[in-house]
């Protein structure tokens, strides 16, 4: 799987390559975080071999299981999370990417005032309006942010959001979370966590800092790892 693997790390650079240059932006803005979900830790080792550096888990569980084979590597936790799982995304991740409330913030903080750390959080923002996604709207995002004021092993670093998968409006949604990144990076962070395999290019043309890229690296998801 190696060959495929690199080839298409390639294809997604050169693509990353020219968003960057439609976007008058350098590609060292863009962090790619290679969404290892249901893959195996030998895909990790390939994908590692072949230079990335940043991986992405949706599930605490995995991020546990794989985190500790590769300690040199950054781990970002990129799904919902439940609060008895804040602990190990305390140990395990670089950066969190999908907080959404106060009481998740509160135990993050707990367990990394325990661990003596700062993490790094993505606020997660639902621009689609979804019921089905997670994510705060601009006042919650605004009222979260400020309290996070008061938690100083927590460091907001930037918005998150999953985007529509009509492509129709991707582009809108990806420019409201850079709207309210703008208005409220003060309080928020400068980062922006969007784009997805199927969407990344807009993302970056839109300002992203931070794509989570699974399928367009790894293939199709195959389901290796009981979680």
């Amino acid at each position: 799987m190696s060959n495929r693997i690199s080839d298409r790390i390639n294809q997604v650079r050169e693509k990353i390559a020219g968003a960057c240059r439609r976007a008058g932006r350098r590609e060292e803005e863009i962090t790619l975080i290679a969404v290892t979900k249901t893959w195996p830790p030998e895909v990790v080792a390939e994908a590692s071999q072949a230079g990335l550096t940043d991986f992405g888990e949706n599930k605490a569980q995995e991020l546990v299981a794989k985190a500790p084979l590769f300690p040199a590597q950054n781990w970002h936790m990129i799904g919902h999370l439940q609060r008895n799982k804040a602990r190990q995304v305390v140990a395990y991740a670089k950066e969190f990417h999908a907080l959404d409330s106060i009481r998740l913030a509160g135990a993050l903080n707990r367990h990394a005032e325990e661990a003596g750390r700062i993490l790094p959080c993505f606020i997660q923002v639902n621009v689609s309006g979804e019921a089905s996604k997670f994510g705060l709207d601009t006042a919650q995002v605004v009222e979260l942010a400020t309290r996070l004021g008061g938690y100083g092993s927590l460091q907001p670093i930037g918005l998150m959001t999953l985007a529509s998968p009509d492509l129709r409006k991707v582009r809108e949604e990806f420019r409201l979370l850079r709207s309210i990144r703008s208005k409220y990076s003060h309080l928020t962070g400068a980062g922006l966590s969007m784009g997805m395999s199927g969407d990344y290019e807009i993302a970056i043309e839109e300002g992203a800092t931070h794509i989570r890229v699974g399928s367009a690296l790894f293939g199709p998801r195959k389901p290796i790892i009981k979680t």
